[in-house]
């Protein structure tokens, strides 16, 4: 994932620099912020190489305490004052984890190479400090490139603390007897809350490098036919050097774990040990390879590697397998999300038109913006030619969303294209879909009786019962004449439709009826009106007219007809867009409902 696109900006003349970027949480993090602060302090003049090496030292080491101890996404900002100081402030999303100074006695959550980043920001910067806000904390420095680091070898102890430290055995069983089960913990909230598998991934790799391995790879496997020895390359590899990544990656593509017993184990087993690739100061080292299995699946294969040891110890072993079980896990959930999410992909769009009708003589324009983007919503809409120069619309909503709304939407819409189509006029649509929907519901309580006498009697539990299944629908029916189009619609417990004429006056255009599968024997009429030369009609569903804003509702004082009046002059699309974004505007956050609009305009 790349960083997003920085934005500078420019103050005072030829000094002041301001910029802000976007980074994944990932080991890649820390160079391309070095890179985008470095390409910003070159275009200032003036600037010291003293500034600009204590400002990549301490941007470097933010960053990656950012990613390491958070592991979210990061956000840099910059600014070169007029003063000359460098300011940067990195913020991540995981609050919680305050950062801890080693040298000031605090306890680190993570072993002493992760506690030099502090330290070194306190000896480079003037000054330095945490900004705590809710969902997000910030690390910032001022850097003046004029001291900071005092004389009499205190260079020495900046170097040194720069210098990676080396791993040991016994630093190993320092931590694990310190921290492991707070790790385990922690790694299993975060991942449990991810619904992407390469997320998931590349939070592993984040977890383990370089805390327990100098560097990882994820392998994840397909689960229909578990490919994980066929050549196929990792998905994610990581290294405590950045510079190692790219060559490692290609030299791990080469070989793939092999699992040729065909037994599924989830415990340790060599894994060759790719030194060509890391050059000769890691020539030596020893890697193993755990098999990612959730129930009873293959899933992937996730490979550590530590330089110059002989073997891993028997506590980290133990430990990555443990984090091993929760990876598998965490990508066997998204996976399942994935399905969920494609199943209810696909559904939705069979249960919407494919296209909409072009109709001679009418402009139309539609906004369609379901609430719940993994699952079926509740409004649907349709616009279809009918036959016989006719040509109908339709706009709903049913109650509720999920699977239970698509088996009514499922239900109305062929069936409203085919009464259309047979010739039934507006009213009778209503009439024999309502019965339709009636006699369904009656269907579904029957068996849901049969099943209860098969249990014995026993109760059904919440949601096993028959759904209601009201429908507010409104349907018309559009036939264009010379100079105009001629339209028959009814409104069955749905907001009414809205006539906009050229002047900004606005009309109702139905009345009022009652919602479809509640009445039994319900008789529906429609009315006609005529949309002549740049008459607009707009319909709308419940998720425009019920916006709410505190107490208030968008429609409340004829807030609706208030805002069409305001579109008069403009065309379909331009309706459109400005109701919708009006709705938008009107509740300030997120939309809480489905939200469907049409407009059609008579040329």
């Amino acid at each position: 994932m790349a960083a997003i696109p920085v934005q500078r900006e420019s103050g005072a003349p030829g000094r002041e620099v301001r910029g802000h970027a976007g980074l994944p949480g990932s080991p890649l993090a820390p160079g391309a912020a070095r890179t985008l602060v470095r390409a910003a302090l070159a275009d200032a003049p003036g600037v010291s190489g003293r500034l600009v090496d204590d400002a990549m030292a301490v941007v470097s080491e933010l960053v990656t305490n950012a990613v390491v101890h958070a592991g979210t996404d990061v956000e840099v900002d910059w600014r070169l004052e007029g003063s000359g100081a460098f300011v940067v402030e990195v913020r991540d999303h995981h609050p919680a984890r305050a950062p801890r100074d080693a040298a000031g006695g605090e306890v680190s959550y993570e072993t002493a190479e992760y506690g030099r980043g502090l330290r070194l920001v306190g000896s480079l910067a003037e000054s330095w400090g945490v900004t705590y806000r809710t969902g997000a904390k910030t690390v910032w420095a001022r850097i003046t490139g004029e001291g900071g680091v005092p004389p009499d070898g205190a260079a020495l102890d900046v170097a040194e603390i720069l210098a990676p430290r080396p791993q040991g055995p016994g630093r190993d069983r320092d931590w694990l007897g310190r921290g492991a089960l707070s790790f385990l913990a922690e790694a299993s909230d975060l991942l449990a809350g991810q619904l992407d598998e390469n997320l998931v991934a590349a939070l592993t790799g984040q977890l383990l490098v370089p805390r327990l391995a100098d560097w990882c790879a994820i392998w994840l496997e397909d689960e229909a036919t578990a490919r994980g020895g066929d050549g196929t390359g990792p998905a994610r590899v990581w290294h405590a050097s950045e510079n190692l990544i790219e060559e490692l990656h290609r030299a791990l593509e080469k070989e793939p774990p092999q699992h040729g017993d065909g037994l599924l184990r989830s415990g340790p087993e060599p894994y060759a040990w790719p030194g060509d690739a890391l050059g000769p100061q890691h020539a030596d080292g020893t890697a193993l390879a755990y098999r990612l299995i959730a129930g009873g699946r293959p899933l992937g294969t996730l490979v550590i590697g530590r330089c110059g040891l002989s073997r891993f110890p028997d506590e980290v072993t133990g430990l990555v397998e443990d984090l091993g079980r929760r990876v598998a896990l965490a990508i066997g959930a998204a996976r399942q999300y994935a399905r969920q999410a494609t199943i209810s992909a696909v559904l939705q769009r069979g249960l919407l038109p494919g296209a909409v009708a072009e109709i001679p003589g009418l402009r139309s324009a539609l906004v369609y913006e379901p609430c719940d983007k993994g699952g079926p919503s509740g409004d649907f809409y349709d616009l279809f030619p009918a036959g016989d120069g006719r040509w109908c619309f339709a706009v709903g909503d049913v109650q509720g969303k999920g699977p239970e709304a698509a088996v009514v939407i499922g239900l109305a819409r062929p069936w409203l294209r085919l009464l259309a189509r047979e010739g039934y006029r507006v009213a009778d649509v209503l009439d024999r879909l309502n019965q339709l929907l009636l006699d369904d519901a009656t269907e579904a309580a029957d068996a849901a009786a049969r099943a209860l006498v098969t249990a014995g009697g026993r109760p059904l539990i919440a949601g096993d019962g028959p759904q209601t299944r009201f429908l507010s629908l409104l349907y018309g029916e559009l036939t264009p004449y010379e100079g105009g189009v001629r339209c028959t619609l009814a409104s069955a417990g749905h907001p009414l439709p809205l006539v906009l004429s050229p002047d900004g006056s606005v009309r109702t255009a139905a009345r009022p009826q009652t919602l479809l599968g509640v009445v039994e024997d319900e008789s529906y009429t429609s009315e006609t009106v005529e949309l002549r030369s740049g008459d607009s009609l707009l319909c709308v569903t419940d998720g425009v007219t019920e916006r709410r804003s505190g107490s208030r509702q968008f429609d409340d004082g004829d807030g609706l007809a208030r805002a069409l009046a305001g579109c008069a002059g403009l065309g379909a699309e331009r309706i459109a867009e400005r109701i919708r974004r009006l709705v938008h505007d009107f509740g300030g956050g997120l939309p809480e409902d489905d939200l469907a609009l049409l407009v059609l305009q008579a040329e």
